[in-house]
């Protein structure tokens, strides 16, 4: 047997080892090209997005919207008209307490990180993950005040980048200082109010340079969640909140540890809503006002102030009595909804407002009874026509038939004017039929002087309402407002001589700077001798007529006006220089009730605030 192998028996090569494919210079110019295209596209992406955030140069002009304050006669703040409540203030006027709480206790290290605190954002986010959710953040507050004024709201992860990034520019452009000023005037502190300055105003009805410690640190802890530490509608929180500000603070070595103790001692001192409740109607009253003059605009920016005629307390004392009005009709007639009610006080020898107010609380209902309702006001009208009966040269002395009367109309139906309870007293004077507010009398003298030449009267003495030209006019059947009617008043008690109701005194600029606002001339509209007895009649009014329960001030004068069924009831009087004239009834025309004349209800609120007015 051969051993030599056969060509059908011959074994195969074995095959060479797979070593991938080779990348020849052609692939790796590819490969090159290909991660250099990519790097540049995500360069020129991030770039882009750079380019696209906004401008920080903006804040180095820092101009946000600051509120128009109106302040009362003495310069007390009152009220204010914003989009944004604010109030700028320097750096340097505040209290140095009040920067380094708020540093305490938002950004510990705000004086030495360079706009991030990386320690803050790694502490944040391990918390964030042990508690399975977004618990904590880590802005500083430079980053606070580049979202606050240059970004959105929005929370993501995009927006948090391009607040790191200006966050890091903002600190390159400006000092730690100015970047802190604009942090405290510009942070939302709950309630309607932007900055510390508005804040300080809102809750403790103060400036901020005249904050305790134990109010610095309650403001210093409401920008991590204004509504949830509100010290007006969460007090318990907040009061939690101001103590780690204080434990804060004692920690950093800004004060004692007994000084935070005493601080959080003291309680929460609040001034409550001083603004709108109390000042709301006068406060839109000056709006419009100003609106004559300003653009819209300029209430919202320029930062102006306003220095009115109104006393503060005089408008707390308004207030008081218009409210315990309301109550004592409510409650006269349980089960019946609540008026509404009014007080206006001017002073009469300038028709400067002393005091508005225009319903019972401003926060629920804004429509300003003062000013803007017209109602008929009853009796309360019949000094227009005495005045002009006189001014005709018909004599206070003069007699009239005090008994019933059947007038008609031109179609021929009757019209029967009575007077109160039907009480008739035969003939009376001019004098003595004003003083019981004698209807058929009114009446009579309406036919003989004629409703034109009342309505000229009214004309003269500042009623702009449309007045019918019938002798309907002479039981006030023409609805007009209680600012107007005040100053007819206001006149008589002025010798005549009538002034146009003004508001506001001058306004002032950020600078310092002031614009008088013009002032009303008076003009004599009434014969001295007609106005002065008007006023003595008006005074017997009150010691034995229809304004009896306005008797006990010194010097009153005034008039009681009823509606029919009660509907609306009012006294209009003066006392020394001041006039002021009440007003109630409903929005929507129904009785107050049984009894709830001007008399009743309207006289004895007039000589509430009358008597607090004088003290």
């Amino acid at each position: 047997m051969s051993t030599t192998p056969s060509a059908s028996t011959e074994l195969p090569p074995e095959p060479l080892p797979f070593r991938g494919r080779i990348l020849d210079e052609r692939h790796l110019t590819r490969m090159v090209l290909t991660i250099a295209a990519l790097v540049t596209l995500l360069l020129g992406t991030v770039l882009a997005w750079i380019s696209s955030l906004p401008d920080i140069r903006s804040l180095d002009d820092y101009r946000p919207q600051v509120a128009t304050m109106i302040l009362d006669r003495f310069n007390r703040p009152i009220d204010a008209i914003a989009r944004e409540f604010r109030i700028v203030v320097p750096y340097d006027s505040l209290p140095p307490l009040l920067p380094r709480a708020f540093v305490a206790a938002e950004d510990s290290r705000f004086w030495e990180h360079d706009g991030l605190d990386l320690w803050s954002i790694a502490r944040a986010a391990f918390n964030n993950v042990r508690a399975g959710r977004r618990s904590q953040g880590g802005s500083t507050i430079t980053q606070q005040v580049t979202r606050a004024l240059l970004l959105s709201p929005e929370k993501s992860y995009l927006r948090k980048m391009a607040e790191a990034v200006l966050a890091f520019r903002l600190e390159r452009m400006l000092t730690k200082e100015e970047i802190l000023s604009i942090y405290l005037n510009e942070i939302y502190l709950g309630e309607g109010a932007y900055g510390v300055e508005a804040a300080a105003r809102t809750y403790f009805g103060k400036k901020a340079s005249q904050l305790t410690l134990g109010e610095i640190a309650l403001l210093a802890g409401l920008p991590q969640s204004p509504s949830n530490y509100s010290p007006l509608k969460q007090p318990e929180a907040a009061r939690a909140r101001q103590r780690y500000v204080l434990n804060r603070m004692a920690e950093d070595g800004l004060v004692t540890a007994d000084a935070a103790r005493a601080a959080y001692e003291e309680g929460l001192p609040l001034a409550g809503h001083w603004r709108k409740a109390i000042n709301g109607y006068f406060a839109l009253y000056v709006r419009q006002q100003l609106l004559t003059v300003y653009k819209e605009a300029d209430l919202y920016q320029k930062g102006l102030s306003v220095a009115t005629t109104v006393d503060a307390q005089l408008q707390e004392a308004a207030a008081r009595a218009v409210q315990e009005g309301v109550a004592g009709i409510a409650g006269r007639h349980p089960g019946e909804p609540a008026p509404q009610g009014a007080l206006v006080a001017l002073d009469a020898g300038s028709g400067r407002i002393q005091a508005m107010i225009g319903g019972v609380d401003f926060t629920e209902n804004q429509f300003n009874r003062a000013v803007q309702a017209n109602r008929q006001p009853g009796s309360a009208f019949k000094p227009l026509l005495y005045a002009t009966a006189l001014e005709q040269g018909i004599s206070p002395d003069a007699v009239f038939q005090d008994a019933p009367i059947t007038l008609y109309s031109g179609n021929g139906k009757p019209w029967q004017p009575h007077n109160f309870k039907r009480e008739y007293r035969g003939p009376i004077t001019l004098t003595e039929a004003l003083i019981h507010s004698s209807n058929v009398v009114a009446v009579r003298l309406m036919q003989q002087v004629g409703p034109q030449k009342v309505i000229a009267t009214a004309r003269k003495l500042g009623i702009s309402a449309p007045l019918d030209a019938d002798l309907s006019l002479a039981l006030g059947s023409s609805p007009v407002s209680l600012l107007e009617l005040a100053a007819v008043y206001a006149a008589i008690a002025n010798r005549g001589e009538y002034h146009a109701p003004v508001g506001i005194t001058r306004i002032g600029d950020r600078r310092g700077g002031f614009t008088p606002w013009p002032q009303s001339a008076g003009k004599q509209v009434l014969a001295p001798a007609t106005a002065a007895w008007l006023q003595t009649a008006m005074a017997q009014v009150v010691r034995r007529g229809t304004g009896k329960n306005a008797a006990g001030v010194i010097g009153a004068s005034g008039k009681t006006g009823t509606t029919d069924n009660q509907v609306d009831a009012w006294f209009v009087g003066s006392a020394r220089d001041l006039t002021a004239g009440v007003w109630f009834g409903h929005d929507r025309d129904m009785p107050l009730g049984a009894g709830e004349t001007g008399g009743q209800a309207a006289a004895p609120v007039w000589k509430q605030f009358m008597l607090q007015a004088a003290n």
